[in-house]
């Protein structure tokens, strides 16, 4: 079985399902290399907080096309066969609806309020920069699949020169309904990194018009 994950399968790849977490606990560093990983319980709920961070072979501006166009995420993130942008929202986000196919468990899906707080600029200065947080009740859930209701997360990326960008990943999700113990066992180090790379592999693919000069 393949062990590249999209960011709500990482989850269901590093969630360790035994227990509430009580007061909140510091971070615990997972992976150095190739790229910064760390984990810690989320309070009140059996899910962990990922935090990731490190050097992507890309521009600021290609992994920024990249993570906005979510129409396009079924097309190169494992297990995403639905992804879609349902309507826009008020401040100025939209509202996304994402399904998985998963080996094992049951279909997931999530209804996520996106908003993108800053872009990159056609000079290649600024950082991009996105939040999302589920929104499960926008509308009714489907037949055999289980809704995801604890999804949040960000994306902050920065140029670090021509073909270069620094990319902080930061996300929460319960993965809802009973998960086998593989899943659990899955390492995080694997799976973080084979979602960043995934997303490098895209944006490479990407032509973006260059820096103004």
């Amino acid at each position: 079985m393949t062990r590249r994950f999209s960011g709500a399968v990482v989850a269901l790849a590093v969630l360790l399902v035994s227990g509430v977490a009580g007061a909140e606990e510091a971070w615990d560093t997972v992976a150095t290399e190739p790229f910064v990983v760390k984990v810690r319980p989320r309070p009140g709920t059996k899910a962990k907080d990922i935090w990731a961070e490190g050097e992507l072979k890309a521009s600021a501006a290609q992994v920024q096309a990249t993570l906005e166009d979510m129409e396009s995420y079924r097309l190169f993130m494992p297990y995403v066969k639905e992804s879609r942008v349902v309507k826009p929202t008020d401040d100025g986000g939209r509202l996304t609806y994402t399904r998985l196919d998963l080996p094992v468990v049951s279909s997931r899906d999530y209804i996520c309020h996106v908003v993108t707080e800053s872009k990159v600029a056609p000079d290649g200065t600024g950082v991009y920069e996105q939040h999302w947080k589920a929104e499960p009740d926008a509308f009714p859930a489907r037949r055999d699949v289980v809704r995801l209701r604890l999804n949040e997360g960000s994306w902050k990326v920065e140029s670090r020169g021509e073909g270069k960008s620094w990319v902080v990943y930061k996300f929460t999700v319960d993965p809802a309904g009973s998960i086998p113990g593989f899943l659990a066992n899955v390492g995080q180090k694997d799976a973080v990194v084979d979602t960043l790379r995934a997303v490098e592999k895209r944006a490479k693919s990407l032509t973006v018009p260059p820096p103004a000069k």
